[in-house]
């Protein structure tokens, strides 16, 4: 995913085939800053009920979710949708996070593709999709990981499937990626920062 010192992302998740292995966000201690491996805890998330209330369970709700950037270049057709073989196809995987209000974070899952046969660009997509997250009575031990992990893999359905009709406008058959393990790329990312920090230390 990203590093978390750049809220933009650094895009250095790569891989090659038809699925993202894609390296994990770069993850921070809880309450810092965006989601390249950041998130903001809002105001009262993790807080402790009253003496003599019910906890109440954790929740997540999903406010909204929605395309903010799509593109696709096609740039040597109609040659290129008459390539013979299979093209190498490499994808990026970045995901950014925000507060954007009390207990609330906009979640963005940046996905480029970009496919190549014999040196010669195929086709090029960049999507960005995000979504709005309202997280209620979370822990604030689980609210990185929570923003980071299952924010994300929610949105990926959706941003899978536009990426999918992109390709296929395009006159390609549909890009299908595989699932990405959010977890993972998490856990590698948290154990990159820890390892560079005791390197720095």
């Amino acid at each position: 995913m990203a590093n978390p010192d750049n809220p933009k992302g650094d895009g250095d998740n790569k891989t090659n085939g038809n699925g993202p292995g894609a390296e994990a966000p770069k993850p921070a201690a809880p309450g810092q800053g965006s989601m390249t491996g950041q998130a903001n805890a809002g105001e009262g998330a993790g807080q402790q009920p009253a003496a003599g209330q019910a906890k109440a369970p954790p929740a997540m709700k999903i406010l909204g979710q929605y395309l903010k950037d799509l593109s696709f270049e096609n740039p040597n057709s109609p040659q290129s949708l008459s390539q013979q073989g299979q093209p190498e196809i490499n994808v990026q995987v970045n995901v950014n996070a925000k507060p954007v209000g009390e207990n609330q974070f906009e979640v963005e899952l940046h996905l480029e593709a970009k496919a190549t046969h014999d040196g010669k660009s195929m086709f090029a997509a960049d999507l960005l999709y995000a979504g709005v997250f309202r997280l209620e009575n979370v822990p604030q031990d689980a609210l990185h990981p929570i923003v980071l992990v299952e924010c994300p893999r929610m949105l990926f359905p959706f941003a899978r499937q536009i990426l999918a009709d992109a390709t296929r406008n395009g006159g390609f058959p549909p890009l299908m990626l595989d699932p990405i393990d959010f977890a993972s790329m998490y856990q590698r990312r948290l154990a990159e920062q820890q390892k560079s920090q005791q390197a720095s230390a």
